[in-house]
């Protein structure tokens, strides 16, 4: 289910900020409204997933996905151009989130122990 959230998070957070390019400055009251809500559903759906997925993974996944998603929707919604440069940063990106999501913390053994850290991180807390 954390991962449905994080997709509706990333879903959201698109729509925002194709709809905060549609406002023009802030300009048009409609893309303004539609982006408000659009960043507050991302950020209520973003939380909801990090009771399950460590922020690092989360939060990497997040904003890989929006940016690459991102920049796919500017070339085929606002007729945007992009060059190598940018190709190559956006592979950058996604290389980097694969990599975390294959071997950076919140796998494995550490993430058992990150686990019962925040356990007794939160079980203290409990007792005050």
């Amino acid at each position: 289910m954390a991962y449905l959230f994080l997709a509706i998070s990333i879903m959201s957070e698109l729509f925002g900020t194709s709809m905060l390019k549609a406002s023009q400055g802030f300009t048009r009251l409609l893309p303004v409204l539609a982006t408000v809500i659009s960043f507050t559903c991302s950020f209520f759906f973003l939380s909801l997933s990090l009771k399950t997925i460590p922020l690092n993974t989360a939060y990497a996944i997040w904003s890989g996905v929006g940016t690459v998603a991102t920049v796919v929707i500017s070339i085929l919604i606002w007729k945007e151009k992009i060059n190598i440069g940018s190709v190559m940063g956006i592979s950058l990106i996604v290389i980097g989130v694969v990599v975390l999501n294959l071997f950076g913390p919140g796998h494995g053994s550490e993430a058992a122990n990150s686990s019962n850290a925040e356990r007794s991180f939160t079980q203290q807390g409990e007792r005050h």
